[in-house]
This record gives structure tokens, C-alpha cells and sequence, in this order.
């Protein structure tokens, strides 16, 4: 009989954050795969968890994930967390639940704690439509993914980090327009949570003159669609 693989998430700063249904399936799987078993050992402890726990990262789940996958089909729970936040979501986790569904292994993904979401809502832009787009190429495939992203109508949400920052809110005011609609937000559910809200222009303009510290989402309002071109939109609409 197959076991089954759970996707657990893990507070982004604040404890209480963590749901009892996390630190029960923690405590009752018979393995905990971690991003980095030393910062994971630290919340395991702090809610008393003790189940045994290897690491488990980009640089070697594509050599442990056969290994994991037959002791899924022996009957073995599984866990899986990363540093923060919700597995798979710009963290590794996506190829094991893959080979899950391959293999027809069940999985189930708890949920919880994850950057994004409460910094889109936290933006004031438009909620009902939107683009995560993760942490952008660094080099190559960088320019034509920001020029996309550009003519997009949907809000769209970036991961970077606080020595890049100022860099990208300066390409994406260049490419989406200065004026075009954006937020800031780092260190969410931390103690100095903050989020920085107005045009890419101004927003370019802060952080150049203000370093960021610790974990940036960056949310851009959609393309705004003038009437004329709404109306010809509409014309050859099928």
C-alpha cells in the first residue's frame, strides 16, 4: 500500500503562524524532508517535534527523489517543508510531487503561510486577476520576460532580493513606464514588516536612496487599456 507525500508550510517570520494541523502532520510522519535541516531544526523544537529529518534542496532532489519515492510506495508519511513558507512555491518541492503523481502517490499539500498573497492584498491593486512570476532570470530570458510582463493587463508579483532591488524597480519603470501603479512590501509577518506603496518611478526613486533588508516582493499593477483600443479590442473579439 502506497503512503502518501504531505507539503507542509512553514511560518515566513511569525510563529503563530503555524497551523496545529502543521505540527500534527510534522509530528505523526515518519520522515521530514527539509530545505536546510539547521534553520528547520529550530522550528521543529520550538513546537516539539522530533520526527527524524534529512535535507532535501535543488542541489539533490533530482539524485534522493527515486529513493523517496520507493519508500512512499512501502507505505512510509512523508513530509516535506522548506525554510519558509509553502514547498514548491519559488522552493524546491515541485519535482517530488511530480514523481508522486507519476508513480500514483498520493499527495496533499496543507495550507498556509506564503509571501506573495498577503503582499498582493497589502498592494491595493487589482486582486481578481493576477501573474506570479517567482524570481526573474538574472541574465538571460530577463529583457523579453519584462517586456511580456509590461503588456500584461493583470497585476503581476516578483520575488527579489534587497541588493536587486533598486536595480529592477529602475528596469521595470523604464519598460512598464514611470507612472505605472506598484508596492513594496518586505519582511512580511516580521517584526518590521513594511510595505511602500506609489509609482514605479517613486518607487525606484526611495530605494535607490533607502537599501531594503530581507525579503522583497514587489507587486505591478496591469497595462491600463485605453477606450479606443477597448473598442477595437471588442470589434475583432471572435
Amino acid at each position: 500500500m502506497s503512503g502518501k507525500l504531505f507539503i507542509v508550510p512553514t511560518p515566513i517570520g511569525n510563529l503563530g503562524d503555524m497551523t496545529p494541523r502543521a505540527v500534527e502532520v510534522l509530528s505523526k510522519a515518519s520522515l521530514i524532508l527539509a530545505e536546510d535541516t539547521r534553520t528547520s531544526s529550530t522550528l521543529m523544537k520550538h513546537f516539539g517535534i522530533a520526527t527524524p529529518m534529512i535535507s532535501h534542496h535543488k542541489y539533490n532532489e533530482h539524485t534522493a527523489v527515486g529513493q523517496l519515492i520507493e519508500r512512499l510506495k512501502v507505505g512510509e508519511i512523508i513530509a516535506l517543508v522548506s525554510d519558509a513558507g509553502t514547498p514548491g512555491v519559488s522552493d524546491p518541492g515541485f519535482m517530488l510531487s511530480r514523481e508522486c503523481r507519476r508513480a500514483g502517490i498520493d499527495v496533499e499539500t496543507l495550507p498556509g503561510a506564503t509571501a506573495f498573497v498577503p503582499a498582493l492584498v497589502s498592494s491595493g491593486l487589482p486582486c481578481d486577476r493576477f501573474v506570479f512570476e517567482g524570481f526573474l532570470p538574472p541574465k538571460k530570458g530577463r529583457a523579453s520576460r519584462l517586456a511580456a510582463l509590461a503588456e500584461d493587463q493583470r497585476t503581476f508579483i516578483i520575488y527579489e532580493s534587497p541588493l536587486r532591488l533598486a536595480k529592477t524597480l529602475e528596469q521595470l519603470a523604464e519598460i512598464c513606464g514611470a507612472d505605472r501603479p506598484a508596492s513594496v512590501s518586505r519582511e512580511i509577518s516580521k517584526i518590521h514588516e513594511t510595505t511602500v506603496r506609489g509609482t514605479l518611478g517613486e518607487l525606484s526613486e526611495f530605494f535607490n536612496m533607502n537599501q531594503a533588508r530581507g525579503e522583497i516582493v514587489i507587486v505591478v499593477g496591469g497595462k491600463s487599456i485605453s477606450p479606443e483600443e477597448k473598442i477595437h479590442k471588442n470589434k475583432y473579439k471572435d
